[in-house]
């Protein structure tokens, strides 16, 4: 799925996907559920020139899945959209995949590629610098393993994992321990910032 190809810019979002389901025999219905399930149903008759963005991404998304693939390539497929309707496709993608669809999934943003993928290649300049699933890279670059304390006063401590029996009491009210996060595991790994940053 590609946010710059793939429908007619002169005809509706609805009749962009009409076309698609006549092509592979598919009642609209299916249509309308996918439409009104990614927020797109009040929009079906706007003409796909006129969209935004993150309409854009809704539709060619709507159309990659319609026919029911057993892979689906996507680039960026929450590009645009804000969180709600992110999260909207994010539980379509979950859904597909387990339901055994295959999908491949390139993207910058490192939240939805933990959130979807199993397994997952950190890249840069063509160049693979890590593979595997997202908690197998996170748990590789784990250099803390002290356990991060906040009590209700907002005083902060930091104790060894050993330490936190000794610490339980009331008045702690937030406990983590600190682990990279694949953005900056990607920063470490190339010196590199994001895109826009």
């Amino acid at each position: 799925m590609s946010d710059t190809v793939g429908f007619y810019e002169n005809m509706t979002v609805y009749k962009n996907l009409e076309f698609f389901a006549r092509f592979h025999n598919l009642p609209m219905s299916k249509v309308d559920d996918l439409l009104k399930r990614l927020d797109l149903y009040e929009d079906r008759n706007k003409k796909a020139k006129k969209i935004s963005t993150g309409m854009r991404q809704r539709l060619l998304l709507i159309r990659a899945i319609l026919h029911d693939p057993e892979i689906i390539f996507l680039d960026e497929p929450t590009s645009g959209m804000d969180p709600t309707l992110s999260q909207k496709v994010h539980q379509l993608l979950l859904e597909l995949k387990n339901k055994g669809i295959s999908i491949f999934l390139t993207t910058h943003n490192m939240q939805e590629a933990t959130k979807l993928c199993d397994k997952l290649s950190l890249l840069n300049k063509g160049k693979i610098l890590e593979y595997g699933s997202p908690e197998e890279i996170i748990e590789k670059y784990r250099v803390d393993d002290n356990v991060h304390l906040l009590y209700k006063n907002g005083e902060e401590k930091v104790i060894s994992r050993d330490e936190v029996a000794n610490y339980l009491n009331p008045n702690v009210v937030s406990m983590h321990t600190a682990e990279p996060d694949l953005e900056t595991i990607f920063i470490k790994l190339t010196g590199e910032k994001w895109h826009g940053e």
